[in-house]
């Protein structure tokens, strides 16, 4: 029999202290253990807790990494409505706001709170006994989305509060999720490689993100969290500065740029420095927040019907600027995707010099009715991308005619293609394509791929100009040809030795990140992560069919298709043949895990829809380790069809034309063995009940509600 109580010890002890260990890094930027070993009490945790799922913690470090897979999302009323500020692009009417002020005090001195405002999706967090126990959208103000298992993968946003003076048992706090900057343009980069929209701005793709119904995914997203205020029913502190100070004091994240002020000219100040320096930020701000610091004055000035009288938002006006139109570059991407580039005549724009903006594809041009000398209107998306927005008809020359988008690819000349569903027009001529080669090596020396030391996107691209290497085999090859590398100007004889191990390094990397650097279409980071996990080894994945593929989790058709297509051509399988010949890693080292059971040996199932108490991987978890095979397709030679909620009709038809046996959730559960579905009952997700109706704002209400 195991010994609970020492079990149970040892998950509070290691959950309190990679809470410690996660503020001192991401807070404190303090690294107290190498990563190894943090790395080792994660798994450690992992393992207990998969042991006894009943002895789990409900904020466990864990939960960061997400793997919830939510059906939809309850919703919850506000204790403390989220109420919208008043906003003004005007310095004027900020004097005007501190006139109002003044005179709603009756002459009392008082002060207030500059903050930045964050661009992106207002949140509140509920904690209670130091725990977090719920996170709710703005929503309508009154009530919004419960997103608790998304919020719960930040990393910055403590699951644990740190004890500190004065803090209340039962509190709000509120903030902004954002995302940032560089996290945005590295998922617009992987976005462009693969042909997708890029997304406008860090607000919508963090909005975007808090929506997915797969918490693993906003894991990947990396979103970040900033905390502006805390409301408890009483009252515990006198300022909100003094509520900021704590917030920080309990390891709440709080932006270090907020400041007092004590007069309406130190505001001013505080706005006119941020105008530029905001720039240099790591996360896109659109304005100020002033607050008038003390709380009980803020109870004595109150609310209009939409907003308070004691707070007001300044925004910056979008910063415009107007410049010529002189050419259209047409770049070709990794996957043959070709996207327009406008050049400009250079112009200062958002604390940058704007040369270039992209255009998108063929229908923005065709949409701004785009011509060459044309006077445009750029602006910064979301202050970041530079796009342009319109064109200045009055100033257009009489002789200017329409932009044509080429026919032909400006690499290599071959027709271009415009697959049916998609914006962008296609270079078909993967094998010859210089682009495409250059940036296919480029990927695969890249760190999230084989990330080979002394051989970075520069480097390469030059040997790939040189004619030395065309694929990533032939890295491989280089260290064969030390005397040819000598020869080159900037490459000495310790580059070289860098070179040489860094290649030979890159043998060890793990089969996942080889099947990533392979520059399959569509097979980012996670699809690449599950397709190495399900296969174990890439002669697996070549006998897998699109169907089989498809089947699992979180790779889909359009994935599946794509990956099915670049395994059947000749020339990938004579890449992979040469890489196994490098050495170079192409399965999953270690043991397979070992089968609970031969319960389901010879059944094969496909799983359609949303289910209740698992997510779709959990499913083919449970049936794969019980001896079952898992599907894409429906056929005669089906076992059984998983149904859950909002299963496509056609499937359903399809199975009921062959006779093929549809089952619940639950009836699945009753052919494992018992000791199985009482373990995964246990992890079954928390629901989230929705909190009690949310009282007039008014006096009383500690913190601001913004």
């Amino acid at each position: 029999m195991p010994d609970t109580p020492a079990i149970q010890h040892r998950i509070q002890a290691l959950t309190e202290q990679l809470h410690h260990l996660n503020h001192q890094y991401y807070q404190l930027d303090i690294s107290e253990i190498p990563d190894q070993e943090f790395d080792q009490l994660l798994a450690e945790l992992q393992q207990l807790e998969a042991a006894h799922p009943d002895l789990a913690l409900p904020n466990s470090p864990t939960r960061r990494v997400g793997g919830t897979i939510t059906k939809q999302f309850p919703t919850a009323v506000h204790r403390f409505p989220m109420l919208s500020l008043g906003n003004t692009y005007s310095e004027d009417d900020l004097r005007e706001f501190d006139e109002r002020v003044q005179k709603g005090l009756e002459g009392a001195p008082y002060g207030y709170v500059c903050e930045l405002k964050i661009d992106g999706v207002a949140m509140s967090l509920h904690y209670e006994h130091g725990q977090l126990t719920q996170g709710v959208t703005r929503g309508d103000g009154t009530r919004g989305d419960v997103v608790t298992a998304n919020v719960r993968t930040i990393k910055t946003l403590p699951l644990a509060l740190r004890p500190g003076p004065g803090q209340p048992e039962d509190f709000e706090v509120r903030g902004e999720v954002f995302m940032p900057l560089p996290v945005f343009e590295e998922l617009n980069a992987e976005r462009e490689q693969n042909g997708e929209a890029l997304l406008a701005n860090p607000r919508n793709a963090a909005s975007g993100t808090l929506k997915l119904q797969n918490s693993a995914q906003v894991a990947a997203r990396k979103l970040r969290f900033y905390a502006y205020s805390l409301l408890t029913p009483g009252r515990h502190f006198a300022s909100h500065s003094d509520a900021l100070e704590a917030l920080t004091a309990y390891g709440l994240p709080v932006s270090n740029t907020w400041r007092r002020a004590s007069s309406i000219e130190e505001v001013l100040e505080f706005v006119h420095y941020w105008a530029k320096k905001r720039f240099d930020l790591p996360m896109a701000t659109d304005g100020i927040v002033i607050k008038v610091d003390n709380l009980r004055q803020q109870d004595q000035l109150g609310y209009t019907a939409k907003s308070p009288r004691w707070a007001i938002a300044y925004k910056y006006p979008a910063e415009a600027a107007r410049t010529r139109l002189n050419d259209v570059l047409y770049n070709v991407g990794r996957t043959g995707a070709v996207t327009p580039v406008a050049v400009l005549t250079p112009v200062p724009l958002a604390g940058t010099v704007v040369k270039r903006a992209t255009l998108h594809n063929a229908n923005q041009i065709e949409l701004l009715d785009l011509r060459l000398g044309d006077m445009v209107y750029v602006e910064k998306g979301g202050e970041i991308i530079p796009k342009i927005t319109g064109v200045d008809l009055t100033a257009r020359p009489a002789d200017t005619v329409p932009i044509q988008y080429p026919t032909a690819c400006p690499a290599c000349g071959t027709p271009l293609v415009r697959p049916e569903g998609e914006a962008h027009f296609r270079c078909p001529n993967e094998r010859g394509c210089p682009p495409q080669l250059k940036a296919r090596l480029e990927h695969y020396v890249s760190r999230k791929a084989l990330n080979i030391d002394g051989l970075g996107a520069e480097t390469v691209g030059r040997f790939f100009e040189l004619g030395m290497v065309k694929t990533p085999a032939d890295i491989y090859d280089l260290p064969a040809r030390r005397p040819e590398l000598v020869t080159l100007e900037r490459l000495g004889e310790k580059s070289i030795d860098n070179l040489i191990a860094g290649i030979e390094a890159s043998k060890q990397v793990p089969f996942p990140r080889v099947l990533f650097g392979l520059g399959i279409r569509y097979v980012g980071e996670t699809v690449a992560q599950k397709l190495a996990a399900h296969y174990r080894s890439i002669d697996a994945l070549m006998a897998a069919t699109a169907e089989d593929m498809a089947a699992v989790p979180e790779v889909g058709g359009v994935i599946a298709v794509a990956a099915a297509h670049w395994f059947q051509q000749p020339e990938n399988r004579e890449l992979i043949e040469r890489l196994r010949q490098a050495g170079v890693q192409l399965e999953v080292t270690g043991e397979a895990p070992v089968p609970a059971s031969d319960r389901l040996a010879g059944l094969t199932f496909v799983i359609s829809g949303v289910f209740e108490q698992h997510s779709r991987e959990e499913l083919q978890l449970l049936i794969t380790s019980n001896g079952g095979k898992i599907t894409g397709s429906i056929s005669k030679k089906l076992s059984y069809l998983v149904a859950g909620d909002n299963m496509g009709p056609a499937k359903r038809e399809k199975a009921l034309g062959f006779k093929v046996p549809i089952i619940s959730e639950t009836d699945l559960m009753g052919m494992l063995p018992p000791a199985d579905a009482g373990a995964q009952d246990d992890t079954a997700a928390d629901t989230e009940a929705a909190g009690p109706p949310a009282p007039a704002a008014g006096p009383g209400q500690q913190g601001s509600l913004f």
